[in-house]
This record gives structure tokens, sequence and C-alpha cells, in this order.
């Protein structure tokens, strides 16, 4: 009687089917990747920040600051990367309710950095 039961669940039988056509979470197709900037020619603390911007804990988080940092971490003046870092320190899914708008933004993390990462995704920023 197992074995019929086995023998029910075929090999190639998908359970869930994907949703037709690009999937996009922060501007990210299909084949979400990790950073497409080198830290060649970084000093060591956009290294680092660049390196915290994609190693978050989830992946929605990584996608959020590490493609800003990718486009923005050798251009931040130094009151600019102290806000960043600041934002780095959130907690993750805190960082992503605030960015999708589902809760309120804290004071302390409501700064013109927050949101220039958050228009950077909205906004198709580049």
């Amino acid at each position: 009687m197992a074995g019929a039961a086995v023998a029910d669940i075929l090999p190639s039988t998908v359970y869930i089917n994907p949703a037709p056509g690009l999937r996009r979470a922060f501007g990210v197709g299909a084949a979400m990747t990790g950073s497409t900037r080198s830290s060649d020619g970084l000093d060591p603390r956009r290294r680092r920040l660049l390196f915290r911007s994609w190693h978050r804990g989830i992946r929605e988080a990584d996608l959020i600051m590490g493609r800003f940092a990718d486009a923005h971490i050798g251009d931040l003046n130094e009151a600019e990367l102290d806000q960043y870092e600041h934002l780095l320190e959130a907690q993750e899914q805190d960082l992503l309710s605030w960015v999708v708008g589902q809760t309120e933004i804290p004071p302390d993390h409501d700064t013109p950095m927050f949101r220039r990462v958050r228009e950077f995704h909205f906004q198709g920023e580049r």
C-alpha cells in the first residue's frame, strides 16, 4: 500500500507554476544576482559598506541596499556615508517595511539618505 502512494508522485510533476513573464523585485529581473560593482579603488570604509549592503540577511534587503550601494557608494560624501551606515544598522524586516510603506519610518531613520534609497528603487534611478 505504501508503494502505491509513492508511485502516484511523478518526479517531473510541477506542483507550483511560476507566474508568466518577467518578475521584478526592486529593479531586478528573474536572475537575481549580487553586486555588479568591484570594490577596487574604494577606501576601506566604502568597501566595508558595500559588502554589508549585499550581506544583510534577507535577499530583499540585499537588493534594496546592495543595488543602491553599487550605484552610489563611490559618490557619497562623509555625512552621507554616516547616514547610510546608520541605515545599514536597521533590522532587515524594518527596512523592507519602511521602503514599501507598510510601516511608518521612525524619525531617526527618516533621513535624506533613506529617502534617496527609496527613490532610487521607486523612481527608476539607475
